[in-house]
């Protein structure tokens, strides 16, 4: 693996980021996530015991690793405290290698109240985690920051303005309840410690941590699909979830990334409203959804199914300046006799597909490309041609096990 590796989804998400950047971090030394808050979710299996993350990187499950949150995420205090007590309960430790920067913007008990009401009337399909609400305010330079909680008795002024914005926008603008002022103050006050084990000036020691030579990777949240620039707006998240927004994430120049990984599934899924060209309204849609287990692990929404992309998948790997591929849940299409891949589109934009012979055989145990099927074989080479980028990778199962790395 090269010095410093980007590690990106390049579809709606749920492509199997975590499985694979926890692989990678056993031959790295740190773990940097950039964006987004905890509607994003990482599901790993670890000798039969999965976990789930939605805030803490994954590279938090090998105990030589440091981790990193960068000023880029939302940061919801009540759910980041509830992820750190469940991963000490099952013997992971956080003490001095998980730093927080002090950028961080806060996600407030109002945006996520906000967020709920919001999305019933614009049905934009959103987690109803407050993310959303809470990148406005940072955009709008009125946020409430990591670093903040230092010293409250100075926030609470600004905290109390804050706050009740939020809640004309609540009670006047959607006929909402508002929410009691002493109850955003105490989440701060019951999640202080957080500030106090984790704050650091994160920009500093990835500083240090270059000039050293430790090896890096940099771990996206959600996909490039959902991209606030170059997703398919409006349905999409509210940050940037593509490369550039690493650079800005975590306040590192691109000069230091020196491998970028796009990872996808090797079908298509996506979760909540908006355009998906291939999606499936028949039996294979359903066999993709039962076999993948398509179902959101930060909330438990079914997934939407279909084939493979590749005309969209073209255009966010130049957008990321892809340099490799990693090809997750191959295994899903062991059953079908047949297999689409969506080449390009017609003039209603309407998918035109290329068909492929299954190999309707189980393939969750193969350690090397050459051991696999043909018919499977010819699909990742016919991948590889298509978009002129070489796949590395190949997930079988969610086992950090079954993993084939072809090159």
């Amino acid at each position: 693996m090269a010095q410093n590796t980007l590690i990106l989804g390049l579809q709606w998400g749920d492509e199997g980021k975590g499985k694979i950047v926890d692989a990678l971090a056993e031959n790295s030394e740190v773990v940097c996530r950039f964006q987004g808050g905890h509607n994003a979710g990482h599901t790993i299996k670890v000798d039969g015991e999965e976990k789930v993350l939605h805030l803490v990187p994954s590279g938090i499950l090998h105990p030589s690793i440091d981790c990193v949150l960068g000023n880029g995420l939302v940061l919801s205090l009540r759910a980041l405290s509830e992820e750190i007590l469940e991963l000490e309960k099952s013997g992971i430790n956080f003490k001095d290698r998980f730093y927080i920067s002090n950028d961080c913007c806060l996600i407030l008990p109002t945006h996520i109240q906000i967020d709920k009401v919001r999305d019933k009337s614009e049905g934009i399909g959103t987690t109803g985690k407050g993310v959303g609400p809470a990148y406005e305010d940072k955009v709008a330079r009125r946020a409430i920051r990591f670093g903040d909680l230092k010293d409250l008795s100075f926030l609470k002024p600004k905290l109390k303005i804050l706050v009740e914005y939020h809640n004309k926008i609540l009670m006047h603008l959607y006929d909402s309840d508002p929410v009691p002022f002493k109850d955003v103050e105490e989440e701060l006050v019951e999640h202080q410690k957080l500030y106090d084990k984790f704050h650091t000036p994160t920009q500093e020691l990835l500083s240090e941590w270059v000039q050293d030579n430790k090896k890096i990777i940099f771990e996206g949240a959600q996909g490039s699909m959902l991209d606030i620039d170059h997703g398919t707006y409006p349905y999409v998240t509210s940050s940037s979830t593509t490369a550039g927004g690493l650079l800005t994430g975590l306040g590192i120049g691109p000069k230091y990334i020196d491998s970028i990984l796009g990872i996808t599934k090797a079908y298509t899924t996506r979760v909540g409203e908006g355009p998906f060209p291939t999606e499936l309204f028949d039996e294979n849609a359903k066999q993709l959804a039962k076999i993948g287990h398509e179902f959101g692990a930060t909330t438990g929404r079914p997934r939407r199914c279909g084939w493979l992309d590749l005309k969209a998948l073209e255009k966010i790997m130049f957008v990321n300046s892809v340099t490799s591929l990693c090809v997750t849940k191959l295994d899903v299409l062991d059953r079908f006799k047949e297999i689409k891949i969506c080449i390009d589109y017609d003039e209603n934009q309407d998918p035109i597909y290329k068909t492929f012979i299954g190999w309707k055989t189980q393939i969750s145990n193969i350690k090397t490309f050459t051991d696999l099927p043909k018919e499977a074989q010819e699909y990742i080479l016919f991948i590889e041609t298509y978009l002129r980028c070489p796949v590395d990778i190949i997930s079988v199962g969610p086992s950090r096990d079954q993993t084939i790395y072809k090159s």
